[in-house]
Order: C-alpha cells, then sequence, then structure tokens
C-alpha cells in the first residue's frame, strides 16, 4: 500500500525544512500531521512525525523553563529485544528491588528514597524472547527528572507501581499519573486512537508490590478501590519473589507483540531466536525486519502455523499469528 501524500503535505514539508526556529518547524509539522492520509500505510510516517513533533515540544517548553539538568542525549535508552517497557512510580515502591529479580541489572537498593537517579536498563528473559526493562528515578509532585519525558517516548509499555507496606500508597502513584500528564505522557490501560500528536499515550499495568507486608492485604482492597477499572493490575512481592513468573507473561503481552520464527527451503525452522512483531504484522513486514531490503524483493512466503495448512503458500499481505513458521521466497 503506498502512502499516497498529497500536494499540501510536500508544500508543508518544505516549509518545515526550511523552518529557522523551533516554532516554525512545529507549525509545518503539524499541519502535516493534519495533511496525512491515516491508515496502515502511512503509520510509519504517522510515528516519525510524532516523533518530531514531541521532540520540539519538549525542545520549546524546556527554553521556557530553563537550561537542562543533564545535557540532550545523555540518558537515550536504544531498545533492544521484543520492545522496552518503563518502570515508574513514587520513592521506595520497589522498583529498583523488581529490575534486579527479573534482569541482571544490579541498581541501587535501599531503604531511603531516591536511590534511583539514572536510569538502569536490563534484559528480562521470558521463554525464548528478551524485554528490555528500564528501571526510572522515582517521581512526585515536586520532583520529576526531565530526561524522563524522553525516555519514555520511545517505550513501549510501563509498569506503574504502588506500594502495599504505605498507607498514602495510592495518593503517591497517582502523584506519578498526575506530573506525567503535565509532561504530556498519558497512562493508558490500552492503546488509544491517538489524534493528538503532542500527547503520548503509555499502556501502563499496575504493580501492587510489597505483597508480604503485614497489613497488605487491608491496604491492596483501599488501593483496588482507588484503582478501579482504569488500568489492568497484578499483585506481587519483589523482595520474596511473589508473582513474578506471572508478570513476566503479563509483560510480554502489554508489548503486543508476536513470535515469529523463521526457516530456509529445505531446512528445519529456527526455534531459538524467534522474530517480534507487532500483533497484526504482514509477510511482507516481517521480511523488512529480517533484512531491511527483503520486504521490497518479497515475492510469496510458506508458512506453518495457525489459519493455514501446513507449508501453505500465501502472499506478501497475509496476516501472521503468534508462533508462525515462515519460509521467505524472494
Amino acid at each position: 500500500m503506498a502512502v499516497n501524500l498529497p500536494p499540501q503535505y510536500h508544500d508543508a514539508e518544505a516549509r518545515y525544512k526550511k523552518g529557522r526556529t523551533p516554532e516554525e518547524k512545529l507549525a509545518a509539522l503539524r499541519e502535516m500531521w493534519v495533511i496525512l492520509p491515516k491508515h496502515k500505510a502511512s503509520e510509519k510516517v504517522q510515528a516519525e512525525l510524532k516523533t518530531k513533533i514531541s521532540e520540539l515540544n519538549d525542545e520549546i517548553e524546556q527554553a521556557k523553563l530553563g537550561p537542562k539538568k543533564a545535557a540532550p542525549g545523555t540518558f537515550k535508552i536504544p531498545k533492544q529485544g521484543a520492545g522496552q517497557v518503563v518502570l515508574l512510580g513514587p520513592p521506595n515502591a520497589g522498583k529498583s528491588r523488581l529490575i534486579s529479580r527479573l534482569t541482571k541489572a544490579s541498581p541501587a537498593v535501599a531503604p531511603y528514597p531516591f536511590t534511583t537517579r539514572e536510569p538502569v536498563p536490563g534484559m528480562m528473559e521470558f521463554e525464548d524472547v528478551r524485554v528490555q526493562l528500564v528501571d526510572l528515578p522515582p517521581i512526585t509532585a515536586d520532583h520529576y527528572e526531565h530526561f524522563i519525558t524522553e525516555i519514555t517516548r520511545g517505550a513501549d509499555a510501563a509498569l506503574l507501581f504502588l506500594d502495599l507496606s504505605d498507607d498514602d500508597g495510592p495518593a503517591a502513584t497517582q502523584a506519578v499519573i498526575d506530573r506525567l500528564k503535565q509532561a504530556r505522557r498519558e497512562l493508558v490501560g490500552n492503546a488509544v486512537n491517538d489524534d493528538d500528536p503532542t500527547v503520548y499515550h503509555l499502556k501502563t499495568l499496575v504493580v501492587f508490590n510489597k505483597s508480604d507486608d503485614e497489613a497488605a492485604d487491608v491496604r491492596l482492597e483501599i488501593a483496588k478501590e482507588w484503582l478501579g477499572n482504569r488500568f489492568p493490575s497484578l499483585v506481587i512481592s519483589a523482595q520474596q519473589g511473589t508473582g513474578l513468573d506471572e508478570l513476566r507473561k503479563v509483560i510480554y503481552e502489554r508489548l503486543g507483540a508476536m513470535r515469529i520464527y523463521t526457516k530456509q527451503p529445505g531446512k528445519p525452522p529456527d526455534m531459538t531466536s524467534p522474530f517480534t512483531c507487532p500483533i497484526g504484522s504482514t509477510v511482507a513486514e516481517l521480511a523488512g525486519r529480517v533484512h531491511k531490503d527483503f520486504e521490497e524483493g518479497l515475492k510469496s512466503a510458506r508458512v506453518w502455523g495457525s489459519g493455514v495448512h501446513d507449508g501453505q503458500t500465501v502472499g506478501r499481505d497475509h496476516v501472521l499469528n503468534e508462533k508462525d513458521v515462515v519460509e521467505l521466497h524472494m
């Protein structure tokens, strides 16, 4: 499918390239966003536009607030694995303890607040895939590291922590939600149709941590009443390891990804290193992930899995399913 950009889009794009100030460039990008046809073929262009608009918004607002505490790009975390999930929460909610249990990362873990001052990435294993977790500094109504805005722009999902050992747990976690919203990062239970390119909606799972506390059961009932049906949730104890196997599974599911295995003609499939694609991806989109030049040269494929006969020949637009095996033909 071609994007088929209208002439008005290219005119706005030219104004963006000629723009001398961030405000001029932002105005042109907003016009490009309005003009851009919104369909599957333009999803990549939509994502690129949205990133540029968000970056310019952040740049303009930061200029009004004053210099950043850290140089731009200092804490950029390149994505690895099946997706990137950020850990968000108030002080002492147990984020660092959890990432040390789920990955090989070694963040500072201490009983005093604001132990984490920089992002700490780690790779979590789930079955035959790996997911990148990033522990971010704690957030309160009065404390927010501005690089959190930049890192969350690239995240695929978030874990939002609530401390079951704290009577003020719901209020502290709500403060995190509110402060992120000020930075145009809106936490949501599920993906939403996003008409505003300046706002990033981040799929979120609430983690009720420290279920080992003696009064956790009472606080959990209060916390669930506060939460309502806004987000899915899971109860764990990072300290004791309770619920962590289920958490690994749910984290992977929140990515909205599926595993696809590949094989060469006449050879058995490689079942050890699957490619991960967004649910609903086609054979052509898988080919592009295997190699950037494959998508254009793809002619057909054979597929083993659900919805097809074993080894069935399919076209470029065939939609794949979780754990399909695909043999690409160029």
